[in-house]
């Protein structure tokens, strides 16, 4: 016999085309989604002026386990495409990790998705601050702390910044 839902529950099917409509245009962390679905239901509550329906975590779990049987939901997938093009973008280690916690990405997770992404963070430092102020890069010092506060700023460590300036210290 087939679950009905309680008045003003949601149904396992539109829980599932809300999860399946949001994973086809990104992929999401587990929590992200979460959180995400929960918003929609409440949005949609909020434009139509109805009594927002209810998701139990019964229903979350479900819908959640099935777009992880069915490959739609990949936390190790998530992690290493949210690396990748975060530090395209221009985006240092620290700042990629802080924003993987935020999405609710386990921290042993994300270590691992770091260490296997083969990014080389001081060619992506030199190329940033390059891009940024230009070459050569300035070498006196109050223009190069400015350099230094912007890579800072963008989540790369203090060795890589520092091998940035290293061919121009002579």
């Amino acid at each position: 016999m087939t679950e009905q839902p309680q008045p003003n529950e949601i149904s396992f099917s539109r829980l599932l085309d809300r999860a399946m409509r949001m994973l086809a245009q990104r992929d999401h962390s587990e929590a992200e989604l979460r959180r995400k679905l929960q918003q929609s239901v409440q949005r949609a509550a909020f434009i139509q002026q109805n009594e927002p329906e209810i998701i139990t975590e019964a229903q979350l779990d479900k819908a959640i386990g099935w777009c992880q049987e069915n490959g739609w939901l990949n936390e190790a997938r998530f992690t290493e495409r949210f690396i990748q093009s975060r530090s395209r973008k221009g985006y240092g280690p620290q700042r990629i990790r802080l924003e993987l916690g935020q999405k609710g990405v386990a921290r042993p997770e994300i270590d691992s998705a770091m260490e296997a992404c083969e990014i080389d963070w001081g060619r992506c430092a030199a190329e940033l601050a390059e891009r940024k102020f230009g070459l050569p890069l300035p070498t006196e010092w109050k223009a190069k702390a400015k350099v230094q506060r912007f890579l800072q700023s963008k989540g790369f460590f203090m060795e890589d910044i520092q091998a940035v300036f290293k061919n121009f210290d002579d």
